[in-house]
């Protein structure tokens, strides 16, 4: 008896095992660099999700994939005869599924505003550059990581230099009895560069005072007011209590 639990927990340090072992190691190793590459950018901006979230994550997807290619090593050999073969499909699978679980956790939303979308999408971007390591395809996954992270990091420069129309979310609280229309409200956001989205309007009354909330678009960089100029417009209105800007991220 002795002599079999001896032999059974030996089956786990034979040369094979080793090899084995060391290659998932290896490729965990690569994976936990790559994923900390990419995460970086996150963590220089104080996001949630940092260097060590963006390394785990990639870390795990690869050692997930390089196991399921060596079925015949699982549990020491000891059951090698019993597993036929393993479908790696079925595991990336897996991995994509809890991944998204995870980047589910990190999108918030927020009133009108909803963040959290690239921090999510990048968690997904890093797990399948784990999967890339794990399957072999090494010289791939260093030049998506370096992609991902050129984007992360000079992406916003890009934008800023190409036409766009940034939303914002606004919030104002009328003074009682306030007849106010939306024909009103839409000339006083034009004055200042905007154009008010309609079918994003939200009217409630708290107190007999009546709130409007809705996303106003630019009419472009030049051409709408800047936040401060903005809200010193909306505080000379004297209908308007009081109210709140954000951007209205989406």
């Amino acid at each position: 008896m002795e002599n079999l639990i001896t032999n059974s927990l030996m089956g786990y340090w034979t040369p094979q095992e080793l090899v084995v072992n060391l290659n998932i190691f290896l490729n965990a190793i690569g994976a936990l660099a790559l994923g900390l590459l990419v995460g970086y950018e996150r963590f220089y901006r104080g996001r949630a999700a940092g260097m060590r979230t963006y390394g785990l994550v990639c870390m795990s997807a690869c050692a997930l994939t390089v196991m399921s290619g060596s079925p015949e090593y699982w549990y020491g050999g000891h059951i090698a005869a019993s597993i036929k073969s393993v479908d790696p499909s079925r595991v990336i699978q897996g991995i994509i599924t809890g991944v998204g679980f995870l980047g589910t956790g990190v999108i918030l939303r927020d009133g009108l505003s909803i963040s959290g979308l690239t921090t999510a999408a990048l968690i997904w971007v890093v797990a399948a550059i784990g999967v890339l390591v794990g399957a072999g395809f090494y010289s791939t996954a260093i030049m998506m990581a370096l992609l991902a992270s050129g984007c992360m990091m000079w992406g916003t420069r890009i934008e800023n230099m190409l036409p766009a129309r940034h939303a914002i979310a606004v919030t104002l609280h009328f003074h009682k009895d306030v007849e106010l229309t939306e024909g009103d409200l839409t000339r006083l956001m034009r004055t200042q560069g905007y154009e008010v989205a309609h079918d994003s309007f939200s009217i409630t009354l708290k107190d007999q005072h009546p709130e409007w909330r809705f996303v106003a678009v630019s009419q472009g960089r030049k051409k709408s007011v800047s936040f401060v100029k903005l809200s010193e417009s909306l505080k000379q209105a004297q209908d308007i209590k009081d109210f709140t800007i954000a951007h209205a991220r989406n």
